[in-house]
């Protein structure tokens, strides 16, 4: 991507003008050189009890796919680390497939939208868009010659089509079933045949191409959720909420048998995934149990357990070169070890949900950073190696290494609703405030949540700062709370205006909290209490965030007018520059280390770094997270940035500055 500096050129004559309040200023960019470098920590899949969820592999092997929200993302399976990110549906996307050629990816969405576009290039340019039927879409399937592609789903008229990929033509009519139809698959050899199987407890089989119904496959007691053939087409199999896999020929569509007898789980089965020789399979239930299966003897090989709480019932799986992934309802991308069935060689974790907050800490020589969700998640993740990601959650917490599948886990109980600050203080304190009216202390040494160690406020925090000898500063809703060695002990409320964002100054001295109306407020924290400055700073709008540079030279103030202003601390807060470019309004801001530089994020996708004493002087990252604004933003050091957005993503950047 290209980076531009901006010259602003009054309106009115042809020389610079600093004065934007009589002259209408133009923002002209000039081309100086791609000016960062991009790195993706990828989303987990999203996930919804009692629906499966779709692993798509990559035909070469080296990449799996999956869906969450409006995005498709593509992760390396050897080094799940390397991840993409395709972001162009206007709607939730449910279902992603490679083509059997490994060159083209056709997605589909809850509005009924297929896209099939490029994989070679980074842009994924669009090749077609086709809407075979209006509703939800649930599964794909293409031909082996990558010509033809099915859809199926929650059509309003029909619930499946089969056409041509470069001209939408039909090849036939997905017919057989009353019900909403869940799964479909291609045999992958000639003659062609396709099977579906739905809501109505049964399975279509089809002859083609052009397809044509042949027969119903009645044998599942319950919803079926997912249909495969074998990769030499010899087989299929069916699975379904009854727990039973049947398997049929691949040719005549005739039922063989079952596997594991009666019952292959004791829960419903979401997904299988064949081997490559076709010999063997792998079973999600659930049961919260996957199953390795011999196909030939019908028998259970292994079976891994995954755990007993809900959230470790199993909705999908793949099974991709030597690699058996299973799909978790937390969301958790296990990497199955056959010769371990109780031990993931590796689990892949972080955020399904939207990432609200973000700070960073270093420890022991490495970064870490620190990313809080809507669902009360904390993740923490290691820099720049990238490899070592810590887990918490409202019941328990995990680190992982993602190069060795190292694993600890945390203890006590976190956040039960959304993150919406934290910082790290001087005593190695990861303090944090969220929806559920709490502010959480936890010794990031330590690992461990304690119930000594949360503050309940009155009513709800908006916001946490963090200072030298213990102090912290809570704005809630009507309310600034002081706090000290994680005790309250001073509350100001009945303010006469509404508290929006709040800064404490690095030596501990000031807050400066800013307020609804524009204004910002100092005051003085004179031992356990805060004595109103009665000093107001003046910004362009509503505050939204503030922030002290961290040697405390300067305060920076967004707000909702798009403008950043930067006050001098030592000229008595005096106006040292506004900043102006962001297309709305400005919701986070974060201090590069070396306190010449900082960075803002906007409502309007973008990400900006500054110089102080050069306001025309900036780097701009267009889109940096394509579909939601920027919610946090924090340095790991003078070249590198850390940005979180409601996608569920966190994106590392290095800049050229």
């Amino acid at each position: 991507m290209s980076v531009f500096y901006r010259a602003v050129i009054c309106t009115l004559c042809p020389c610079r003008c600093a004065n934007r309040k009589e002259y209408q200023p133009v923002e002209t960019f000039f081309f100086i050189s791609p000016r960062y470098t991009e790195h993706v920590f990828a989303s987990l899949p999203q996930m919804e009890r009692g629906v499966a969820k779709i692993l798509g592999g990559d035909p070469k092997g080296n990449n799996f796919l999956y869906t969450n929200g409006k995005s498709v993302i593509i992760r390396n399976i050897d080094n799940p680390a390397i991840a993409d990110i395709y972001t162009e549906h206007p709607h939730q996307v449910t279902v992603a497939k490679y083509c059997p050629s490994g060159f083209y990816i056709a997605s589909g969405d809850i509005s009924g939208k297929i896209r099939i576009w490029d994989t070679t290039q980074k842009e994924h340019l669009l090749k077609y868009e086709y809407q075979p039927f209006g509703g939800k879409i649930k599964d794909i399937a293409w031909t082996e010659d990558s010509k033809r592609v099915a859809v199926v789903g929650e059509g309003r008229e029909k619930f499946g089509a089969v056409f041509l990929w470069d001209s939408g033509s039909s090849v036939g009519e997905i017919v057989g079933h009353s019900k909403i139809i869940n799964t479909v698959d291609i045999k992958q050899t000639r003659p062609y045949r396709l099977v579906t199987g739905g809501d109505d407890s049964s399975c279509a089989f089809f002859e083609g191409p052009p397809f044509k119904f042949k027969f119903t496959m009645s044998d599942h007691s319950r919803f079926v959720n997912c249909v495969r053939f074998s990769p030499d087409g010899t087989r299929i199999v069916s699975a379904g909420a009854d727990g039973l896999i049947y398997i049929y020929d691949g040719k005549t569509g005739e039922k063989i048998g079952t596997l594991g007898g009666e019952k292959a789980h004791d829960g419903g089965i979401y997904a299988v995934s064949w081997s490559p020789d076709s010999s063997k399979l792998i079973s999600a239930s659930g049961d919260k149990t996957v199953k390795l299966w011999d196909v030939g003897s019908g028998t259970a090989v292994t079976t891994f357990n995954m755990g007993a709480d809900v959230l470790d019932q199993q909705l999908g799986c793949l099974w991709q070169k030597d690699h058996l992934l299973s799909v978790s309802l937390s969301g958790y991308i296990n990497y199955l070890d056959k010769n371990n069935p109780d031990r993931p060689l590796r689990i892949v974790k972080g955020h399904s949900k939207s990432v609200q907050s973000l700070t960073v800490h270093k420890s022991d020589g490495r970064n870490y950073i620190y990313s809080g969700s809507h669902d009360g998640h904390i993740n923490i993740l290691s820099s720049p190696s990238s490899c070592l990601v810590i887990t918490l959650n409202p019941i328990r917490a995990h680190y992982w290494d993602a190069e060795t599948g190292e694993n600890d886990e945390f203890l006590g109980k976190g956040h039960s609703n959304s993150v919406v600050k934290m910082a790290v203080n001087d005593s190695n304190q990861l303090v944090t405030c969220a929806m559920d009216d709490t502010v959480r202390y936890v010794d990031v040494t330590k690992k461990e949540y304690s119930a000594s160690d949360l503050l309940k406020m009155d009513v709800q925090p908006k916001c946490v700062s963090v200072s030298s000898g213990g102090l912290a500063l809570a704005v809630c809703i009507g309310q600034v709370v002081l706090m000290k060695d994680k005790r309250k002990v001073f509350t100001l409320d009945n303010l006469g205006y509404e508290p929006e964002a709040g800064a404490l100054h690095p030596g501990g001295g000031t807050a400066a909290v800013g307020g609804a109306d524009g204004k910002v407020r100092l005051y003085s924290i004179q031992g356990n209490t805060l004595k109103d400055d009665e000093k107001i700073l003046e910004a362009k709008g509503p505050v939204t965030d503030m922030a002290y540079s961290n040697d405390g030279a300067f305060l920076a103030v967004s707000d909702e007018k798009k403008v950043v202003t930067v006050f001098t601390v030592a000229d008595g807060y005096a106006v040292k520059n506004d900043f102006y470019g962001h297309h709305a309004k400005v919701m986070c801001l974060a201090w590069s280390p070396d306190n010449e530089h900082f960075a803002s994020g906007g409502m309007d996708m973008m990400v900006y770094v500054w110089t102080v004493s050069d306001a025309d002087k900036r780097i701009k990252i267009p889109d940096s997270h394509r579909l939601h604004h920027v919610s946090g933003l924090a340095w790991l050091d003078e070249h590198t940035l850390v940005t979180t957005s409601h996608d569920a993503s966190v994106k590392q950047w290095t800049l050229k500055i």
